[in-house]
């Protein structure tokens, strides 16, 4: 079976988007996506990278047209958050303490929705408990482990070694030692998927 590697941030819209493409890509192809939560923030200061909402133009291109485009053409709802730039750290943490645990993936589906479909406030706890609830996911062991020095290191290590390989934003997908990096080039990556195993 083949498997890729995905590197992601909920602040960013387009990992959002990579997340629900990835899904798709999975059902058709019986894939194994393996999940690595990164902060995003620590990856710009350590390469000089910075958000492309940082620059008006490009911001504004992303929001009306390109992120528009792909969420039409992945079939799924897209609102940039009023919110936005959310702080991620407390969600990563939570992102990273949930990796192994078999709820992950509805975690991990229900915080992109509340960020990019729902537009709410994830930066702020008491917003973040409300939707684990809502999830029927247990929001007072995922709010306690996140203040575990286990889970702060293994984030602040994941986050590292996504440097050392040259992450300079997310979303990041590896499929072997092959890098691609945003969500528009998955098409590069199912091209690859299409391929039988030799």
């Amino acid at each position: 079976m083949k498997e890729l590697d995905f590197y992601f941030d909920f602040g960013s819209p387009t990992a959002f988007l990579a997340n629900v493409r990835l899904q798709q890509l999975r059902s058709k192809y019986g894939i194994t996506v393996n999940f690595y939560p990164v902060l995003l923030g620590g990856i710009f200061k350590a390469t000089g990278n910075s958000s492309p909402a940082t620059v008006p133009a490009k911001g504004q291109y992303m929001q009306k047209h390109d992120l528009p485009r792909f969420s039409k053409r992945y079939g799924v709802p897209l609102n940039f958050n009023p919110h936005f730039p959310i702080n991620t750290l407390q969600l990563m943490r939570a992102a990273t303490a949930m990796c192994k645990d078999g709820n992950f993936e509805i975690f991990i589906n229900c915080i992109f929705k509340a960020i990019w479909i729902d537009g709410l406030n994830m930066g702020d706890e008491s917003v973040i408990e409300s939707v684990l609830i809502q999830n029927k996911l247990d929001s007072t062991k995922i709010l306690e482990q996140i203040k575990t020095d286990e889970v702060k290191q293994t984030l602040i290590k994941n986050t590292e070694k996504a440097i050392n390989i040259g992450l300079f934003g997310v979303p990041t997908i590896f499929v072997g030692d092959e890098m691609f990096f945003g969500q528009d080039r998955l098409d590069f990556v199912e091209a690859i998927l299409e391929k039988p195993i030799r």
